[in-house]
């Protein structure tokens, strides 16, 4: 239940033996509390009264009030603090993390999902279904929502973080909030702990039969999924308007995208199954379960708004969509036990080709995308909030509770940082030649040799697609000198041309005249020897 956006309300004063019990009351739901903090949470009847709410389906909710704020309610004999005690006391409830942009969801009355929580360095806090704990921000330990766990820790993580994960109560903004001075929460930094052993979690998540028969379940070859709502961050609304609000529930694909549902779904799958295997699987972790690495990879490698579903791809099961990667050799995928596959190796070298950007495409990319999803700073248009998409992209994990916006140049620089750079050269009659990396300008140098003789030597020819040994026969015929081709120093796979004599006038007409080449790419030309002087 949710505290009302309207509602009747009474007021009275304690007596004594009332505030005794209430600190006994406040005492035995937070063990963390001292009695020293319960008797400043619950000060003297002068200082304390009873506010009751009445929510429009008739449920009565009591509000203990002090100092002009709410500091606990109460509702079917539960005791729960507010977000105003909570900045005082932030350790009284094991906290969960989740992203700026989804408290105003939480705020108009959603529940949050899964999807939604941040991990953080020294994992999730261990809770039981049903106990109570707070939300708080990335970035800051104050919290702002609290909720009911709808799972406990294990079978969070057994999901794959997919599903509801708290049945929330109360959020800073909602009316109970605003019964208060209305203050904004306060800055409490986040603490820092070693993370978890990696092996012991995942030796939890995968541990007996039972558990591994739930993970097959999200192969989505059984029964259907209720419905789509559990791949969203943010759950249905419990207030009669929440079906007015389309942030809540699933995005639909892009009416305008001229491509169809079932290759957009083609797409999302490659792209969350690539990005699973690059970021969140190690050599350790083979033999791996398909439907493990389903479940708690590649669902929730899938970007905030979109909703993976198999069924609707063109290869309907996860089963085909793995063979059709094996077939490209990517992975290896065998039946270490009857009825159940795995993958037990990645192809880590196997070239994963994507589009060809230049950069100001990236950067018209990047701005579209923050002005599509009002990431831009309301007050200084210079900024841009971080999404979970663009923190995935560009932030080091030690940035990624500290870090919220970014000035629009440090933005596009480190999304450009992040790209693979590649070159493509382009020859009349030819397809183009693309490659990774930085392309290198060809290199011309000259060479003392002995009985003072001088040579040209010219390298990097193979990056912009000469043979070494035809430009060699080239200028053995026009210079009328000799000239050999060896390996390049240092250079592994890559050849060098050395002619007889300063010859680098003959060259420099070779490749910026007949091949073409531009000048910016060749460096050494000023060495060419000036008119009127012996070569």
């Amino acid at each position: 239940m949710r505290i009302p956006s309207k509602a009747c309300r009474s007021t009275k004063s304690t007596d004594p033996r009332e505030l005794r019990k209430l600190r006994a009351d406040v005492t035995a739901a937070f063990p963390a509390l001292g009695t020293d903090q319960a008797s400043e949470l619950v000060p003297g009847k002068e200082e304390l009264s009873i506010v009751k709410l009445y929510a429009h389906r008739g449920d009565a909710v009591t509000v203990y009030v002090s100092g002009g704020n709410p500091v606990l309610f109460e509702l079917e004999k539960n005791l729960y603090p507010t977000v105003y005690t909570l900045w005082s006391y932030p350790d009284l409830l094991p906290a969960f993390t989740t992203w700026p942009l989804v408290l105003e969801k939480l705020v108009g009355g959603a529940d949050l999902m899964l999807p939604g929580i941040v991990v953080p360095p020294a994992g999730l806090p261990q809770v039981q279904k049903g106990d109570l704990c707070a939300i708080v921000l990335v970035g800051n330990r104050a919290p702002v929502a609290i909720g009911v766990a709808a799972m406990s820790t294990s079978e969070m993580l057994t999901s794959g973080l997919k599903g509801r994960g708290f049945s929330v109560l109360h959020t800073y903004e909602d009316h109970l909030w605003r019964s208060g001075d209305k203050s904004s929460p306060p800055f409490i930094a986040p603490l820092t702990l070693d993370p978890p052993d990696v092996s012991e979690e995942k030796g939890s998540v995968q541990a007996g039969p039972a558990l591994q028969d739930d993970m097959r379940r999200l192969t989505l070859e059984g029964k259907e999924e209720e419905n789509g709502e559990d791949q969203q961050m943010c759950g249905e609304k419990t207030l009669p308007e929440a079906s007015e609000d389309p942030g809540v529930g699933g995005l639909n694909p892009d009416p305008a995208d001229s491509k169809t549902l079932q290759e957009q779904m083609d797409e999302l799958l490659q792209q969350c199954f690539l990005h699973a295997l690059k970021c969140r699987i190690k050599k350790t972790d083979f033999p791996l379960l398909t439907s493990t690495f389903l479940g708690s990879h590649v669902f929730s490698c899938c970007p905030e708004g979109r909703q993976l579903d198999i069924k609707k791809s063109s290869y309907k099961k996860l089963s085909k969509f793995l063979q059709q990667m094996q077939q490209e050799q990517i992975i290896q995928v065998k039946e270490l036990s009857k009825g159940v596959e795995s993958i037990v190796a990645v192809d880590w070298k196997h070239p994963r080709k994507g589009s060809i950007l230049e950069g100001s495409e990236v950067r018209m990319i990047i701005i579209n995308y923050a002005k599509k999803n009002d990431l831009v700073d309301a007050n200084n248009k210079n900024l841009v909030h971080l999404d979970p998409i663009l923190c995935d992209c560009i932030l080091e994990k030690s940035e990624q509770h500290t870090v919220m916006k970014l000035p629009w140049d440090s933005l596009l620089t480190r999304c450009l940082e992040k790209l693979q750079p590649a070159y493509q050269v382009t020859f009349p009659g030819q397809e183009p030649i693309v490659k990774k990396g930085k392309i290198c300008p060809i290199d011309i140098t000259l060479a003392q040799r002995s009985y003072n003789k001088k040579v040209t030597v010219v390298r990097n020819l193979e990056a912009y697609g000469l043979d070494p040994c035809t430009v060699a026969a080239t200028l053995q015929q026009r210079c009328q000198a000799s000239t050999t081709v060896t390996p390049a120093p240092g250079a592994k796979d890559s050849l060098q041309v050395q002619i007889q004599g300063n010859q680098v006038h003959h060259l420099g007409r070779l490749l910026l005249e007949e091949y073409q080449l531009p000048r910016k790419h060749i460096q050494g030309l000023e060495k060419a020897p000036k008119p009127g002087k012996k070569k």
